[in-house]
Parts: C-alpha cells; sequence; structure tokens
C-alpha cells in the first residue's frame, strides 16, 4: 500500500508536459497561469502594515487570484489556487 507522503516528485520530461497540456484548454491553463502569478503576488504583500499602495496592490492581486479561480474552479473543483499552497 502506498501513501501520499510516501511518494517521491518526479520530474516530468518536456515532451509529456507539452502532450498533457495540448489536452486541456487553452482558456484553463492560462487561468492556471495567471493564478499562480497572483498567488505569488499576493505573497508578495505580507506585513501588518502595509502603506496604501501596497494595500491597493494586493487587493488587486486577490481580485486576479479571485477571477482565475472561478474559472479553475468551473473546470475542476481541485484546480484552485491559494497562497502559499505548493502544487
Amino acid at each position: 500500500m502506498t501513501t501520499a507522503h510516501l511518494l517521491v516528485p518526479v520530474p516530468i520530461p518536456d515532451r509529456v508536459a507539452a502532450l498533457i497540456g495540448a489536452c486541456i484548454p487553452p482558456h484553463i491553463l492560462e487561468a492556471e497561469f495567471d493564478a499562480d502569478c497572483a498567488a505569488r503576488e499576493v505573497l508578495r504583500f505580507r506585513g501588518p502594515r502595509l502603506c496604501l499602495e501596497d494595500q491597493a496592490d494586493r487587493e488587486q492581486a486577490l481580485s486576479e487570484l479571485a477571477r482565475a479561480n472561478k474559472v479553475l474552479a468551473a473546470h475542476h473543483p481541485g484546480l484552485p489556487v491559494r497562497p502559499g499552497r505548493v502544487r
């Protein structure tokens, strides 16, 4: 019996990744890319006291993340991205 925490991540060859990507609709790939970028951007603006400009940038990144996650969740419930979660 194999459990998920004992599995070792194995790199996927570029050709295999391209085949997988060819099976996914382009708007889902774009939403996944946007969600990953927005999640990284949200993590940049962490801290107890942010200036007004940084707060606005964080809110913008959260908005972009929510928009991309809505598209991803409509395709498959397991696809939405959360800030700080490693895929």
